[in-house]
């Protein structure tokens, strides 16, 4: 793990930690008010920005319902010339709850923060790798 220490980093660890325990309540809750979640690699008809709290919120209520993380055995967080940005690439394991599956998944994402507070970030990943899961692709279409 790289050690970069600055607002972002230390928000990106916290973040990471409350993702491995699959506390999405709390993770929403690292979000400003305002804060805006991109996917850019989202293909056709999957969410590509969520605007504010409510909206990133919704699009995790019953996360855990469908996916479980179960470890993050790989993580690099990488400290950029602004200490309000950091760059976060990990690689997650778990289970898709429905079927019992096992899940391996590279992200990286482009985090920045104001106010203690998450206010942008841009998560690529490839959520294909759930097409074949028997439901979790629906709810992350946000079909739930």
């Amino acid at each position: 793990m790289v050690t970069a220490h600055s607002p972002a980093a230390e928000l990106a660890r916290r973040s990471v930690r409350l993702l491995t325990a699959n506390d999405f309540a709390a993770w929403v809750d690292l979000w400003a008010d305002d804060g805006v979640l991109e996917f850019p690699f989202a293909p056709a008809g999957w969410p590509r920005r969520l605007e504010g709290r409510a909206a990133i919120a919704d699009y995790m209520s019953g996360y855990g319902d469908h996916i479980e993380i179960q470890d993050i055995p790989r993580l690099e967080i990488h400290r950029t010339t602004d200490p309000a940005t950091a760059v976060v690439e990990m690689h997650s394991t778990g289970r898709l709850v429905r079927t019992g599956a096992p899940f391996e998944a590279d992200y990286i994402m482009v985090l920045a923060v104001a106010g203690g507070r998450i206010a942008h970030a841009r998560d690529y990943w490839n959520p294909l790798m759930l097409s074949s899961d028997g439901g979790a692709a629906d709810f992350l279409q946000g079909s739930r």
